[in-house]
């Protein structure tokens, strides 16, 4: 019952905050957003028992986009003022309240239970980190460097396509600089 209750909380949470990232017309709430999926992602493993997999996940990928989000604090022009949309106060409050009436029901859930069962390793003499390890090094090993070198790749092509940006952005500069001195 409460792994029941968290997974919806955190599929609702996870698919809303990826919602707000692709609809949101703002760079750095999108990111916001984006950090905040990730994290909710990480619940799902730690509901499943991964909690190895749920400290990597919180560390690697919100840490990538926390990085995305100090380049797009950089890049942005985020002096300019935000203009926010007012929306259905009552649909705030409603969706809070129910927020709100999750998460005590997800809290109180292992207090009034009396059936909890925990999630073990397979093995009792290595636990789940060295598991993921040695599956990960082993079977899919080329699928991990693959995916290493695409964020690398990704990472460069973003790089210069800032720099590319900020040289278009400079010479505008120069140009609409010296139309107003001439």
């Amino acid at each position: 019952m409460f792994e029941a209750i968290a997974f919806y909380l955190f599929a609702f949470l996870t698919i809303a905050m990826f919602f707000i990232t692709v609809t949101t017309s703002q760079a750095l709430y999108a990111l916001s957003a984006l950090a905040a999926g990730m994290i909710f992602i990480s619940a799902f493993f730690f509901i499943l028992g991964a909690d190895f997999l749920g400290a990597i996940q919180i560390i690697v990928y919100t840490g990538a986009v926390m990085a995305l989000y100090a380049f797009g604090m950089m890049f942005f022009d985020t002096t300019r003022e935000v203009k926010e949309k007012q929306g259905n106060k009552f649909i705030i409050v409603g969706m809070s309240a129910i927020a709100a009436v999750l998460v005590v029901a997800i809290f109180a859930a292992p207090m009034l239970a009396t059936d909890i069962t925990a999630f073990y390793p397979s093995s009792a003499d290595i636990g789940n980190t060295q598991e993921v390890g040695m599956v990960l090094f082993t079977k899919y090993l080329i699928p991990f460097e693959l995916a290493a070198v695409m964020l690398l790749v990704a990472m460069v092509a973003g790089i210069v396509l800032a720099g590319k940006q900020m040289d278009n952005s400079l010479t505008l500069e120069d140009d609409t600089n010296k139309k107003v001195l001439s």
